[in-house]
């Protein structure tokens, strides 16, 4: 078995081809060090697992899924919180199977965990299902609302015995094997599987290795859910990848109480963790002076903001409550990336403060970066958000060369590379881009193989999102696509206008728009819904404001329950006065735009 390079250099490792190779190594290597940490309830320590306990966990696993030939079939892995989906997920990977992390049921959530659930299964036509006892029993209660979920083998894996693993028979597979699916979409409807190799893990691991300066001397902790992106990478491959200690908890502990998260960076000695935007802003609102006292930051060395649109006053704001705790404003790291990319695509420079630029409000909406003077009276006195003035934060650079990761800003209709201070859309080459979608030859197409125009220069991945070089940092100033970010989570917006279309008869379908406002720093959401306007609502003033308010409940009530969001504003419009594209589709810019001049035709 080859070793595994633990140091911190960015040469990319060639010891090993697969994370297969990666655990059996660790278990060889590090047998008894411990793996990862749960904390159930966010504060008491409930398991920990070794490299060699979770080598043999997960090769017992393997080795069932061998026994039933299911090589290269999708296994939906539905787990609550904890270690068992880590074994779940090590297990798939050593029978061949393609894993495929996906949001476990919810019984509070019934309707759209359900909905996601079987457009995944019809997607990737999984017949088999991890999970462990807990589950399910739950998920049996869903079988006669979704019959088809019957078809597929439900394996609870906390029942198979340890003693399997002396029958596991390494797979075969190789660096380019299909290793996962992981589904971007917070919808119910259009779920698409990012198909990830095991040589797209490794080099991003190693990339993210390098962007954070992790040692196998690193401590991590995180609450962000598994079956995403940024969970996975960062709390469940890249600590057995590196080698060091992953302290996990659930997502519900830090949503429910806040302080739990800071709690156990303290407790820990951490010196890494990462979370969204909100994650930061939601623990200096929620954490009290006297809470904060009794914690000890300073042994966090990175702060990782990602997943969502980092803002500058929430970093400040945090860096100032939780200085008397030791935390320091120079340990955040703004970073940027996608599922397309497997994660990570730039990260800021670990010891210098993140890099803001101040640029005109007005140029931006033009796509055209102007810089406004970064302070206004002295050193310490940055330009704050205003209707004229707009901080953004930095999300650092691709790392050396020899990582490969090339990005490049280019015009979205020409495909022409964009002049310095022009907005454009993100565009990324490297080892780290995934191969495609699963399923879906012409959206992968479009999506991984764009080329400069002028050049040939590719094949690029489009990532969908509008940004700027400036002083060699990347820079994110919008979504060229429609895609919404509410507390680190994503949503689509024709997902949102579905629903709202359903909730009402007087809601007309194709008739609406959903889209995301900045208000006083946070990301809203604002919905433009057309209304049938039709005679039995048109006889008395009175009668049209009750249906008018008829609707309005309508809406807030079925987004809440369907999407678990909350409404900002919304604005009823008259029939046929929705923005639209000749083909019929709806113009959410333009309807963001109508609505902010207040020029909407709205039904009174």
């Amino acid at each position: 078995m080859r070793k595994i390079l633990i140091d911190n250099s960015p040469k990319i490792d060639d010891e090993v081809s697969t994370l297969v190779d990666v655990l059996r190594s660790r278990s060889i290597e590090e047998p008894d060090r411990v793996a990862y940490t749960f904390l159930q309830d966010g504060e008491t320590k409930s398991a920990d697992i070794t490299y060699k306990q979770l080598d043999m966990q997960a090769r017992a696993i393997g080795a069932y899924l061998q026994s039933m030939k299911t090589q290269r079939e999708r296994a939906l892995l539905l787990y609550p919180p904890g270690l068992d989906f880590i074994a779940g997920f090590f297990g798939c990977l050593c029978a061949g199977v393609i894993a495929v992390p996906a949001y476990p049921p919810d019984p509070t959530r019934r309707s759209q965990v359900l909905n996601r659930l079987r457009a995944i299964v019809k997607d990737t036509k999984a017949l088999l299902a991890l999970t462990n006892s807990a589950i399910l029993t739950t998920i049996e209660s869903f079988f006669t609302e979704a019959p088809e979920l019957r078809s597929i083998n439900w394996i609870a894996t906390d029942t198979i015995k340890d003693g399997m693993a002396d029958v596991w028979e390494p797979p075969d597979i190789r660096s380019d094997t299909l290793a996962f699916l992981q589904y971007t979409s917070g919808s119910t409807s259009t779920p698409r599987g990012v198909m990830v190799s095991h040589d797209n893990i490794l080099h991003n691991s190693a990339y993210y290795r390098y962007g954070w300066n992790h040692t196998r001397h690193t401590v991590s902790v995180t609450w962000l859910p598994t079956f995403h992106d940024l969970g996975l990478m960062d709390g469940v491959i890249q600590p057995l990848y590196t080698g060091f200690h992953s302290i996990i908890m659930p997502p519900l502990a830090f949503l429910q109480r806040p302080f739990r998260w800071v709690q156990a960076i303290s407790q820990y000695k951490a010196s890494y963790s990462a979370g969204p935007n909100f994650a930061y802003d939601l623990s200096a609102k929620k954490t009290t002076p006297e809470q904060r006292e009794t914690l000890d930051l300073s042994n966090w060395q990175i702060a990782l903001n990602a997943a969502e649109p980092v803002r500058y006053e929430t970093m400040e704001r945090f860096a100032k409550a939780f200085e008397p705790s030791g935390f320091r404003y120079t340990c955040f790291s703004p970073g940027y990336g996608l599922a397309e990319a497997t994660l990570k695509v730039t990260t800021a420079d670990r010891v210098k403060a993140p890099l803001i630029c101040s640029v005109q409000a007005e140029m931006l909406a033009t796509n055209r970066i102007v810089e406004v003077p970064a302070f206004e009276q002295g050193e310490n006195s940055p330009i704050k958000r205003s209707k004229d003035v707009i901080p953004l934060v930095g999300c650092g650079t691709p790392g050396p060369g020899i990582f490969g990761v090339n990005v490049v800003i280019v015009n979205p209709d020409s495909g022409d590379r964009c002049e310095p201070n022009e907005i454009g859309e993100i565009w990324v080459s490297g080892p780290s881009i995934a191969q495609g979608y699963w399923n879906r030859p012409t959206e992968t197409e479009q999506t991984f193989k764009a080329y400069l125009r002028n050049t040939n220069e590719g094949p690029f991945l489009r990532t969908g999102d509008l940004g700027f070089f400036f002083k060699e940092e990347l820079f994110i100033a919008g979504r060229l696509k429609d895609l919404i970010i509410i507390d680190g989570l994503n949503y689509y917006p024709q997902d949102i206008e579905l629903t709202i279309e359903k909730c009402h008869s007087l809601a007309r379908p194709g008739c609406s728009a959903a889209f995301s406002l900045d208000i006083d720093g946070e990301e809203r959401i604002v919905v433009v819904v057309e209304v049938n306007t039709t005679p039995h609502i048109e006889e008395n003033l009175e009668q049209r404001q009750s249906k008018k308010q008829e609707i309005v409940k309508a809406i807030i009530k079925s987004v809440a329950e369907e999407h678990g969001l909350q409404i900002h504003s919304i604005a009823l419009i008259k029939a046929g006065t929705i923005p639209k594209t000749s083909s019929g589709k709806i113009q959410r810019h333009a309807c963001r735009a109508s609505f902010l001049d207040k020029t909407l035709d709205l039904f009174e």
